[in-house]
């Protein structure tokens, strides 16, 4: 069974006063998760916070199985448990009503596999032998157009729409969660982010400061300060997993 290590930052960016994303990982290094809040300053905050106390919660009250199957299913009903979270949180106060939150949330497994579920455009990546793919497709109107093939990947970079999505937490009382596992290996890296990351870094960059490093903490400072350097205009929020085959670093999760 493969070792891993776990590190996390999130920065209000260069021109948002206030930090609208929230993040999460569990006291057993096992559950990872990112939410980007939106509905104003109040509401996206409130949103991201709601989602990341309802990961925790029903951590607390039973944390996921080791096996694959039964944790697609602890997923699936965390997600909508954040989803109700937000969602009863808006009906009950007119003041944040409409908000609402993407997450992705990742847990490890015992058989070296890590089950990933999302809503909205916060992602996943798998960093592996220097090179990087994007695990998850964001639910928004942009990338929709980039996988229908109607705007490149670099015109979708630019595009004014790029930030609306098209799902979210807290929108609607139920909620369509699209779950992807990754099998995971030695040397392996998974990056959690807001979309603030890629705003500002392309895949390539991103996989380009994991590839020769081995300290998830450097990782997540490095992503985080030259997103700062390339002016950040959203929050930004990381969260990186690298794996290995022994657990002789600080930090393992054993």
């Amino acid at each position: 069974m493969l070792k891993w290590r776990a590190a996390a930052r999130t920065d209000a960016g260069c021109q948002r006063q206030r930090n609208e994303d929230n993040y999460y990982v569990s006291p057993d290094n096992r559950v990872f998760a990112v939410a980007d809040g939106m509905g104003g300053a109040v509401g996206g905050a409130r949103a991201s916070k709601l989602a990341m106390e309802a990961v925790e919660k029903q951590w607390k009250a039973s944390p996921p199985p080791t096996d694959s199957a039964g944790i697609q299913k602890w997923l699936a009903e965390t997600v909508g448990q954040a989803n109700h979270a937000v969602w009863s949180s808006a009906e009950e106060d007119s003041s944040v009503r409409g908000m609402g939150t993407t997450v992705v949330v990742a847990v490890q497994s015992d058989d070296n596999h890590m089950q990933i579920a999302h809503v909205g455009d916060s992602r996943a990546y798998l960093v592996r032998d220097g090179k990087i793919k994007l695990l998850t497709n964001d639910h928004s109107v942009v990338q929709e157009m980039v996988r229908a093939g109607r705007l490149t990947e670099e015109q979708a970079r630019i595009n004014p729409y790029k930030n609306l999505i098209t799902r979210c937490l807290g929108h609607e009382e139920n909620v369509q969660v699209d779950h992807t596992p990754v099998e995971t290996l030695t040397h392996d890296w998974v990056v959690l982010c807001s979309d603030g990351l890629p705003t500002v870094l392309r895949d390539e960059q991103i996989g380009e400061v994991a590839r020769d490093a081995t300290d998830p903490d450097k990782v997540c400072e490095e992503l985080v300060k030259q997103t700062l350097d390339g002016g950040a205009p959203d929050n930004v929020t990381v969260v990186v997993v690298k794996f290995m085959d022994d657990g002789s670093d600080n930090g393992s999760n054993q």
